[in-house]
Formats: structure tokens, C-alpha cells, sequence
């Protein structure tokens, strides 16, 4: 039986998204060219309380593609995959097509 995490407050679970490390020719890409700060959001929590007791959910929701900071978050290994858990506001913002 798989486990799922539903994050609390304002956090967001996010896979990322790994880049092909060649291109469809095969050329081999250094690490630095193939690294993508980006991910898919799996689960988000509910969001944060106001000091009048007001919801506030957060800003991205389950599918959406966001862009990450460079550092940060904090990594959770469900089964074989990895995940990362980042607060609603550390997220940089929606990648849309």
C-alpha cells in the first residue's frame, strides 16, 4: 500500500521535475545546463489562519507546474520516490504554457 502525505497549513508537496541529462540527438548536457528549479505540486495543505480567524489558502494547487528557489525546502522519500515539502511562500511563482 502506497503512503500519501497531506501537508499541514501552508506547505506544498512537490515532485520535481528532472531535465533529460541529452538531447533527443545525444549530446550529453553538462549538470549545470540540465538542472531545473521546477517542479509538479502533488498535495498542498489547507492554509494559514489570519489573526481574525479567516482562511487563507494557498496560492498553487494540486497539478500545478511552480518554479523553487535554489535552496530550501525540506525532502520527504515516500516509497522509492522523493519529494519536497515547501512553505506556500516560498514558491517563486506558477510555470504556465
Amino acid at each position: 500500500m502506497a503512503k500519501r502525505l497531506i501537508p499541514t497549513l501552508n506547505r506544498v508537496l512537490i515532485e520535481k521535475i528532472t531535465a533529460p541529462a541529452k538531447t533527443s540527438a545525444g549530446i550529453l548536457l553538462p549538470e549545470k545546463s540540465s538542472k531545473l528549479n521546477s517542479g509538479k505540486v502533488v498535495a498542498v495543505g489547507p492554509g494559514l489562519h489570519d489573526k481574525t480567524g479567516n482562511l487563507i489558502p494557498t496560492a498553487v494547487k494540486e497539478g500545478d507546474t511552480v518554479l523553487l528557489p535554489e535552496y530550501g525546502g525540506t525532502q520527504v522519500k515516500l516509497g522509492e520516490k522523493e519529494f519536497h515539502l515547501y512553505r506556500d511562500e516560498d514558491i517563486l511563482g506558477t510555470l504556465h504554457d
